[in-house]
């Protein structure tokens, strides 16, 4: 009995040793983390019970707890309002064309770029094309807006060739244009590391087993390379629904103007006139309409990327 009381305390001490040991290898880690998860619940969480406000004919006076019930009328004033679908489809027409040209550019950089075979280059494009995704739209607003304007270096060179200036910021159409394009040469460079690093795992044995069938590059590519970028492309682009109403508020901030609002004024843009303005329960109720919009389209992306591509998270 003493030796079977000795195994079993040995026992137990030796699975409760090894229960411990995922977590003492990994605490630096749980450190690293902590200050994203404290942000997340002051800046995300924490405000949550203010969607109240949706619900109210909020009075900043009177507080949450003081303003009167309103029940859905906020609702319905959110889809009455002569701009609201105008705001809306400006919202996913551009954040549509984002989604599409921002996985499409992408995966083509990333196959030119791994054709490349000096190394030096190589490395020397990929800097060149990174560096726009860190600068701010603060800056780059103001270099598009010297670059873009009437009197600018590209109307000046489009004088040169005998074309007409281009309100590039003035006229609706060519605003929605000129943000797309913007925003893809901003970020297309850095989203291309993904994709990048899917060609790196590719067995190379496929390819020497295709170029001793005879098969050029193109059929390669065709046959070999873009079956095995199939599965993260369809993570990339169903992740990306969830933000099929984030079309970049701090681009477009930066970008717009009386004479584009109509073709270019979005959600966010929207909600944050109509906080300047003092209509904080309509402000509350298009961005809680927006967040559930959001949270329908990333559940059902998460769904079908689990389906197509098998991809988890848990």
């Amino acid at each position: 009995m003493k030796n079977t009381h000795i195994i079993t305390s040995t026992a137990q001490s030796s699975t409760a040793r090894i229960r411990r040991i995922p977590f003492q290898k990994t605490w630096r880690l749980h450190v690293l983390l902590l200050p994203a998860v404290v942000l997340a619940l002051v800046f995300k969480y924490a405000p949550m019970p203010g969607i109240i406000m949706a619900f109210q004919d909020f009075k900043p006076w009177l507080g949450i707890e003081g303003s009167p019930w309103v029940g859905w009328d906020n609702f319905k004033l959110m889809f009455t309002l002569n701009g609201t679908m105008q705001v809306i489809w400006n919202t996913l027409l551009i954040s549509v064309l984002k989604i599409i040209f921002g996985l499409v550019v992408p995966v083509l950089f990333a196959l030119l770029l791994n054709e490349v075979r000096n190394m030096g280059l190589k490395r020397s494009i990929q800097t060149m094309v990174y560096l726009p995704h860190f600068m701010s739209w603060v800056i780059l607003g103001g270099i598009l807006l010297d670059l873009l304007s009437i009197d600018g270096i590209v109307n000046r060179f489009l004088s040169f060739l005998n074309i007409d200036p281009v309100m590039f910021l003035g006229d609706g159409t060519w605003f929605r244009v000129t943000v797309i394009v913007s925003d893809l040469w901003k970020e297309f460079g850095f989203s291309a590391i993904v994709f990048l690093a899917a060609l790196s795992g590719i067995n190379p044995d496929l390819y020497e087993a295709a170029e001793i069938d005879g098969a050029g590059r193109l059929q390669q590519t065709i046959h070999i390379t873009l079956p095995s970028l199939m599965p993260i492309m369809v993570v990339v682009f169903t992740l990306s629904l969830g933000s099929m109403l984030n079309a970049n508020f701090d681009q477009i901030y930066n970008l717009i103007n009386p004479l584009v609002l109509k073709e270019g004024d979005i959600i966010d843009t929207f909600v944050f006139r109509s906080f300047q303005d003092g209509q904080y329960s309509l402000a509350t109720t298009v961005g809680l309409f927006k967040s559930l919009v959001g949270f329908i389209l990333i559940s059902g992306g998460y769904y079908i990327a689990y389906k197509w591509a098998n991809y988890r998270i848990f």
